[in-house]
């Protein structure tokens, strides 16, 4: 059998690749099957380095100001004329100790810094990946970094975090850097949700960045004084796109100010790694990712996976560390069976042991492989 692999990370213990790897190697070594690998992620955290690898790109580093304004190493990525650019680089929830998660006070700044940089060095194609943030500033430390210019009501200048979103009284963009006239950004989005109101980022995910219900509330009030001012400014309204909440507002920052395209991040993903065709003309398909559950069905990577090997009428199998509440909706679209590697009773930190990761998932792979050459008689 040709047999396409395309496996999204095991969060905390296996990357995509090495997922994708540990399943060509089970699987070759029953010498029955010719197995193709493909990186894969859904726009979150990972997309980066997904990319980067499977379309042997080149990385950078450049110091940026993290997103409690510590300076932080951040890395991104660049394949041929276009920068890949992760912003959990640079203003990412792990950079953040769990005691100082405050996100009425982080920042999107050293995300802005990354663009510069990568600007001077004569890139003007950006793909974004939005996954993973600790902030909630709407873009406006982004933004201050690019070059606008945000102001309350005596003219001092509002740059960092949620607290300054509603003393904003007035934008100025005369100081932009001269190049993003030049430049096109496509956003890699994993959520649809909304700028303001329940759906929206300070609802949603405020409490995993550290927000209690007086600054969740306080936020989204301050989101939508921002896009109050916007729609003054320049007399757009974006508050309510899916996908602008991305990273407590950046996907809006990214929409109204610099003109992005916001997309599925794994769209995007499959179509820079060029999976169809090998898709199309393949017998089965791998996929799989940490947990298997109803949000899989949601837009994450195996959902898209799943979906192409549907246009072509294709088998499609996933794996996962272990499966969760309303699973059966993978089943909906497209993925034909689902199945744990865990194969034993242990705890979460041994589950994830990397050693113990790779051993499981090729002891289970192995037996499905098994099981289909029994049922086909090939």
């Amino acid at each position: 059998m040709n047999i396409v692999v395309a496996v999204d990370s095991f969060k905390g213990s296996l990357s995509s690749l090495e997922a994708g790897e540990t399943l060509k190697e089970a699987i070759e070594s029953l010498k029955q099957d010719q197995v193709q690998v493909f990186p894969l992620a859904d726009g979150g955290e990972g997309t980066m380095q997904t990319l980067v690898d499977g379309l042997k790109g080149i990385y950078h580093t450049v110091q940026v100001c993290g997103p409690i304004k510590q300076k932080v190493e951040a890395q991104y990525g660049m394949v041929h004329d276009t920068v890949i650019i992760e912003i959990a680089e640079a203003a990412g929830l792990t950079l953040v100790p769990e005691k100082q998660r405050c996100p009425l006070d982080t920042t999107t700044y050293g995300v802005g810094e990354m663009i510069i940089d990568a600007l001077n060095r004569g890139y003007r194609h950006f793909l974004i990946g939005l996954g993973g943030s600790a902030t909630n500033d709407g873009g406006i430390g982004m933004l201050s970094a690019l070059g606008y210019q945000f102001f309350d009501d005596q003219g001092h200048p509002c740059i960092y975090g949620a607290r300054d979103l509603k003393r904003i009284k007035s934008i100025s963009n005369e100081h932009v850097h001269p190049a993003l006239k030049e430049a096109t950004f496509e956003i890699a989005c994993d959520v649809q949700n909304p700028l303001c109101g329940q759906e929206g980022c300070s609802f949603v995910f405020g409490p995993q960045k550290g927000a209690d219900v007086d600054m969740i509330r306080d936020m989204d009030e301050a989101l939508l004084h921002f896009s109050e001012c916007v729609k003054k400014k320049f007399n757009l309204d974006y508050q309510n796109i899916p996908g602008v909440g991305t990273a407590g507002g950046l996907g809006y920052a990214f929409l109204t100010f610099l003109k992005a395209t916001l997309r599925p991040g794994i769209d995007i993903v499959l179509e820079a790694l060029q999976i169809e065709e090998a898709i199309r003309t393949a017998d089965l398909v791998m996929t799989g990712e940490g947990c298997i559950d109803g949000q899989t069905a949601m837009g994450k990577g195996p959902s898209g996976v799943s979906q192409l090997a549907k246009k072509y009428d294709k088998k499609v199998i996933a794996l996962a560390g272990c499966i969760g509440p309303n699973a059966t909706r993978c089943h909906e679209i497209g993925i034909d069976a689902y199945f744990p590697i865990l194969r034993r009773p242990m705890t979460l930190e041994e589950a994830l042991d990397k050693q113990v990761a790779k051993m499981q998932l090729k002891e289970t792979v192995i037996e499905i492989c098994r099981l289909i050459h029994l049922v086909c008689g090939c």
